[in-house]
C-alpha cells in the first residue's frame, strides 16, 4: 500500500436513500438571457429516484415509526402521480416494509412500470372523477389502507412530514449554493410540501424572498388562494401530472406563497423540449411548466434577480408523453405531418419547421 493510499477512508453509503438530496443548482443561459436575470435551475431529476419527492420517503416513514403507526413488516399505502410513489417504494424496499400504491391513469407509462419494477402493488385509477369519488385514486388508496392490517396511509397532501423534509433539506440547499443572494423561488404547487417546507425556510433567512406558485389550467389552487374559496368550476381534466389539484391539500401554506400563476398543457410540454434542447437538462412535463410560468412571468423581472426554479423530475419518466411526436401529435400539440404534406420534400421542409419550434418554442 502506497502512503497515497494509506490516506484513504471508505466512502460508500450504507444504502440507496443516503444519496438523496444535494442536488445541483445550473444556470439556465437561454432563459437567463430570455428574461434578462439570473435564472438558476435546481435538477431534482438527479435524485436516486429521479424526483424531488426522494426528499420525502424517509421522513415519512421515520415519523410514522416514531409516533408508533407501523409496526416492521407492514405496508405504506399512497396516492400519488408516480413520483412519490417511487420514493416510497425505494424507502419501503430499504426499511423492509410492503407499498401499495394507488395512480391515476393519466401518469405516463413508464412511472406505472417502473412502480411495478421497484415491486409496488400498483392500482390504476381513472382521472376524470372528483377526488371525493370511490373510483379515484385518493379513495382507493384510502380504503386499501382501511382494509389491511398493519398499514399506514400516507397521504403526502395532509402529511406533516412532506412539508418538513423540504424544511430541512431542499430550503437549506437553495439558500446555501446561491449565497444567500435568491430573490425569487418558482416550484409547481402539487401537494404543496415542496413549495411551502422550501419557503417557510427561505423566508426565515429572508422575508423579501418572493414566492411563486406554478398552478394548472384546470386546477382551483389559483382561485382558492386569490378569494379564499374553492369554485369547482375551475376544475377540469388537463394532462400536467404533479401540477396542481382539485382539492386543497393540507401541506399548501397559502400565506406564505406570493402569487400563483396557470399554465396550460401545450407549452408545458414544448418548454420540457426545450430545456432539454437548449440547457441539456433533460427533465419531465412538470419542469416545462416551471418554466413556462417563468416566461410568462418574464416582464416581472430585473437584471439584479437571482430567480431558483425547482425542476421537480427527470425526462425518463415522459418517453411516451412529451418526448413522444405522436403522442403529442394525439393531443393536438404537433399537427401529423402526413395530413399537410404528401410529398417526400414538403414533408421533410415540415419536419424541419416543426424541429425549429420545438427548439426554441414561442417566446
Amino acid at each position: 500500500m502506497t502512503g497515497e493510499n494509506s490516506k484513504l477512508s471508505p466512502g460508500w453509503m450504507d444504502n440507496i436513500m443516503e444519496a438523496v438530496g444535494d442536488t445541483p443548482l445550473v444556470k439556465l443561459k437561454t432563459f437567463s438571457k430570455l428574461c434578462g436575470c439570473t435564472i438558476l435551475g435546481k435538477v431534482e431529476g438527479l435524485n436516486p429516484g429521479l424526483s424531488a419527492k426522494d426528499r420525502i420517503a424517509i421522513e415519512i416513514i421515520d415519523q410514522a415509526e416514531k409516533a408508533g403507526k407501523i409496526k416492521p413488516g407492514g405496508t405504506f399505502v399512497e396516492s400519488t402521480s408516480g413520483n412519490t410513489g417511487f420514493a416510497l417504494a425505494m424507502a419501503c424496499i430499504v426499511r423492509d416494509y410492503k407499498c401499495i400504491l394507488a395512480i391515476p391513469d393519466k401518469s405516463s407509462e413508464e412511472k406505472i412500470h417502473q412502480l411495478r419494477a421497484m415491486g409496488a402493488t400498483v392500482l390504476v385509477c381513472p382521472s376524470n372523477v372528483s377526488s371525493g369519488d370511490p373510483l379515484s385514486y385518493y379513495s382507493q388508496a384510502k380504503t386499501a389502507a382501511e382494509n389491511i392490517p398493519n398499514s399506514f396511509y400516507v397521504n403526502q397532501y395532509f402529511n406533516r412530514a412532506n412539508f418538513d423534509a423540504h424544511y430541512k433539506s431542499t430550503g437549506p440547499e437553495i439558500w446555501k449554493q446561491t449565497g444567500g443572494l435568491i430573490t425569487h423561488y418558482v416550484a409547481t404547487v402539487g401537494t404543496g410540501g415542496t413549495i411551502s417546507g422550501a419557503a417557510t425556510y427561505l423566508k426565515e433567512q429572508n422575508p423579501e424572498i418572493k414566492i411563486i406558485g406554478v398552478d394548472a389550467e384546470g386546477s382551483i389552487l389559483t382561485k382558492y388562494h386569490e378569494s379564499g374559496k374553492v369554485d369547482m368550476s375551475e376544475s377540469h381534466p388537463y394532462l400536467l401530472e404533479g401540477v396542481g389539484k382539485g382539492m386543497i391539500p393540507g401541506n399548501i401554506d397559502f400565506d406564505i406563497i406570493d402569487r400563483f400563476i396557470k399554465v396550460d398543457d401545450k407549452n408545458s410540454a414544448f418548454r420540457a423540449r426545450q430545456l432539454a434542447k437548449r440547457e441539456a437538462i433533460f427533465a419531465g412535463y412538470s419542469s416545462g411548466a416551471a418554466i413556462q410560468a417563468i416566461l410568462q412571468l418574464r416582464r416581472l423581472w430585473r437584471p439584479e434577480h437571482v430567480v431558483v426554479v425547482l425542476l421537480p423530475d427527470h425526462g425518463s419518466k415522459y418517453m411516451s408523453k412529451v418526448y413522444n411526436d405522436g403522442w403529442m401529435q394525439r393531443q393536438g400539440f404537433i399537427r401529423s405531418l402526413s395530413k399537410y404534406a404528401n410529398s417526400y420534400k414538403i414533408q421533410k421542409r415540415l419536419e424541419k419547421v416543426i424541429t425549429k419550434y420545438v427548439k426554441y418554442g414561442s417566446v
